[in-house]
């Protein structure tokens, strides 16, 4: 098998792996310290890593070939992608946990595709129907539950699930404007203005809430600080950057399929090191909800 040829597939198995160990990661900080200070300061740690890699790399530690395009829609999808959608889906974090909020991501691939329809006039297809049914109803099955008997009940607090589909919205919308500011450019490249982007319009929102010290009191937390630590890499640096990789080699859809598969690789370990209950029914809806989003786009 000529692997180069599926460049784009093998980048979005890694981003699937790499978004496991991030999305616990962040989970072990953010009920530390909170949302807003993991993701000031995973972008500052993700920034670092990336300027070592491209100074390497590229010779230039910083984009500064970039053209104004790729600035203005990257630095665009930085802000939907990281300030809007990651912060609503750290907050989830702390509701829902991470193996949750990660299977509600799995409506980022249908998500695009609808926004691709509005936006660009897509069609959407009998099948693409079936398969978004068939997501909705695999998500339906782990956040819900009849326990003895009762009526129906939500399995767990609303709020949280509607900051997952905030986060849904920002990384469906994120990952068009990457696509679409991003081109032929190096996808490292494109995720350092992306998280330059995002890490200002982080920084706004410390400044103008008063949580200056809030945030640099939050990284004593020894715990915290490891667990952004180890996020950092896997997620902004490794995660997001073979994501624009992975979109860069192969379709968007095919992409981000590949991609939702983390609900199911987060269940071994949500259950092992977090010792979250884990029924047949979260095993089921994860592989329903996938098996809809794989449907979605063959």
């Amino acid at each position: 098998m000529n692997y180069t040829n599926y460049t784009g597939e093998l980048a979005a198995v890694a981003v699937a792996f790499f978004w496991t160990i991030t999305a616990l990661s962040f989970e072990v900080a953010t009920k530390r310290i909170g949302s807003l200070a993991v993701n000031i300061t995973r972008l500052v740690f993700a920034m670092v890593f990336l300027s070592i890699f491209m100074w390497i790399y590229r010779g230039l530690p910083f984009p500064t070939d970039a053209s104004p395009h790729a600035w203005l829609w990257l630095s665009l999808s930085g802000l939907v992608g990281f300030v809007f959608g990651d912060y609503f889906l750290f907050h989830s974090y702390r509701l829902i946990s991470s193996r949750i909020a990660m299977l509600i991501m799995t409506f980022v691939p249908p998500v695009t595709a609808f926004l691709g329809w509005i936006v660009l006039g897509e069609m959407m297809t009998t099948q693409h129907l079936i398969g978004m049914t068939l997501t909705v109803s695999g998500i339906a099955l782990t956040i819900f539950a009849k326990p003895n008997g009762q009526k129906i009940q939500l399995k767990y607090p609303m709020k949280g699930l509607l900051y997952a589909f905030f986060g849904v919205l920002g990384q469906a919308g994120g990952l068009v404007l990457s696509k679409y500011g991003m081109m032929d450019y190096s996808p490292f490249a494109s995720t350092q203005i992306r998280i330059i982007a995002g890490a200002i319009g982080f920084g706004l929102i410390i400044a103008f809430t008063g949580k200056t010290m809030f945030v640099i009191n939050a990284l004593k937390n020894k715990t915290a600080l490891a667990g952004i630590t180890i996020g950092s890499f896997f997620g902004p640096f490794l995660g997001v950057s073979f994501s624009l990789l992975a979109i860069q080699n192969t379709s968007t859809g095919i992409a981000s399929t590949i991609m939702a598969l983390v609900p199911i690789l987060i269940i071994p370990p949500a259950a092992i090191f977090f010792k979250q209950r884990v029924t047949l029914l979260d095993y089921i809806g994860a592989v329903i909800s996938v098996g809809g989003v794989v449907m979605f786009f063959v």
